[in-house]
């Protein structure tokens, strides 16, 4: 049974958890603040930390500052648990070398699902290097895909769009890897009929631009800013290069492209099976995710792009939206679309 350390200030947020956690099969120590979970840490060595941030005594990166540069604490998995979503605040946590980062509040199979791949990432890792203990590691300043968006972030050319620019065309030759700073990019195609179908929706910390690494293969789709967009690109080579020199670095890419080919399946069989009513649901829904958009904000989004996404004609989205509109699911003041009532837009059939 795995040992899991819950470091978290918040005392009914801590109690649900770690009951969570132990219905999941996992051994629970749990801690009030940081002071004492490092002591936990240091003595107990759990196979995992979930750390919030802002604490007393000692906060979150505190708290992995002093595990990092402990020998026998450094190679604990840490995941950080926090309401902050900021891009700085994220890329600070990264920088100090943290695994994964969840928001408040989150979803139970969203933290288990963390949990359980980083578990499984640090046997993996620790399997490869006791199959290689005299081999030197390659790279030894870029451990993680996390260190690879920062190389992005401070070595890579920088570039920004406004809302509605083209960032890339179908067709054109793929030289570049970006990684999304800030904005929502969104990837088209256009079927026989001239009609423009959106493939997908990238938010940011998304990245964008695979086709091969073996040749430049040109861009099968189209990329455009959905809002004003900041990316940072690397040629190919390039990425090509670092991966050659990173296992690990590797497999953490190889599961994020997979992770991105199930949610595209998932998209093209609701758009295939689904109900006019439910595909205009869950678009909104998936927007106002990926546009990271609070309960009283509004979403501002062509009723184009809505249409595309969901895979339906214009004309019938906007009719859908009228009737969530009369049974108070959502209200319209032109272009803007405030969701009134989550739950009951997510179990719409």
């Amino acid at each position: 049974m795995k040992t899991v350390l819950l470091i978290e200030d918040d005392l009914a947020l801590r109690e649900n958890t770690a009951e969570l956690l132990e219905l999941s099969n996992y051994s629970i120590l749990t801690a009030p603040n940081g002071k004492v979970g490092i002591e936990l840490a240091r003595g107990k060595k759990p196979d995992i930390i979930v750390c919030d941030i802002m604490m007393p005594e000692v906060d979150g990166y505190g708290v992995l500052e002093e595990l990092s540069g402990n020998d026998s604490t450094k190679h604990i998995p840490f995941i950080f648990l926090s309401a902050k979503t900021e891009h700085k605040e994220i890329r600070k946590g990264m920088d100090l070398g943290a695994d994964d980062y969840l928001t408040k509040p989150f979803e139970e199979e969203d933290l288990i699902s963390a949990i359980e791949s980083r578990l499984a990432k640090a046997q993996i890792l620790k399997t490869m290097l006791e199959a290689k203990p005299n081999k030197e590691t390659s790279q030894d300043s870029m451990h993680t895909l996390h260190q690879l968006k920062n190389f992005f972030d401070d070595n890579g050319e920088i570039s920004t769009y406004d809302k509605g620019e083209s960032i890339y065309p179908e067709g054109d030759h793929s030289n570049k890897i970006y990684l999304i700073l800030k904005g929502v990019v969104k990837c088209h195609k256009m079927d026989e009929e001239g009609k423009e179908l959106i493939t997908s929706l990238h938010p940011a910390d998304d990245f964008l631009g695979f086709t091969s690494f073996m040749d430049n293969v040109p861009y099968q789709e189209s990329a455009t800013a959905v809002e004003p967009t900041e990316l940072a690109a690397i040629s190919k080579t390039g990425l090509k290069a670092i991966l050659e020199k990173s296992h690990n670095i590797s497999l953490e890419l190889m599961e994020l492209l997979s992770g991105n080919i199930t949610n595209i399946k998932e998209q093209l069989l609701q758009m295939a099976y689904s109900s006019v009513r439910k595909k205009t649901a869950q678009t909104l829904l998936q927007f106002a995710e990926i546009l990271d958009k609070k309960d009283d904000e509004p979403i501002k989004i062509s009723r184009s792009d809505l249409a595309s996404v969901a895979g339906i004609a214009t004309e019938s989205l906007i009719r859908t939206l009228s009737g969530f509109k009369k049974e108070g699911l959502i209200d319209i003041e032109g272009r803007n679309i405030r969701i009134l009532q989550l739950k009951q837009l997510q179990h719409v059939n």
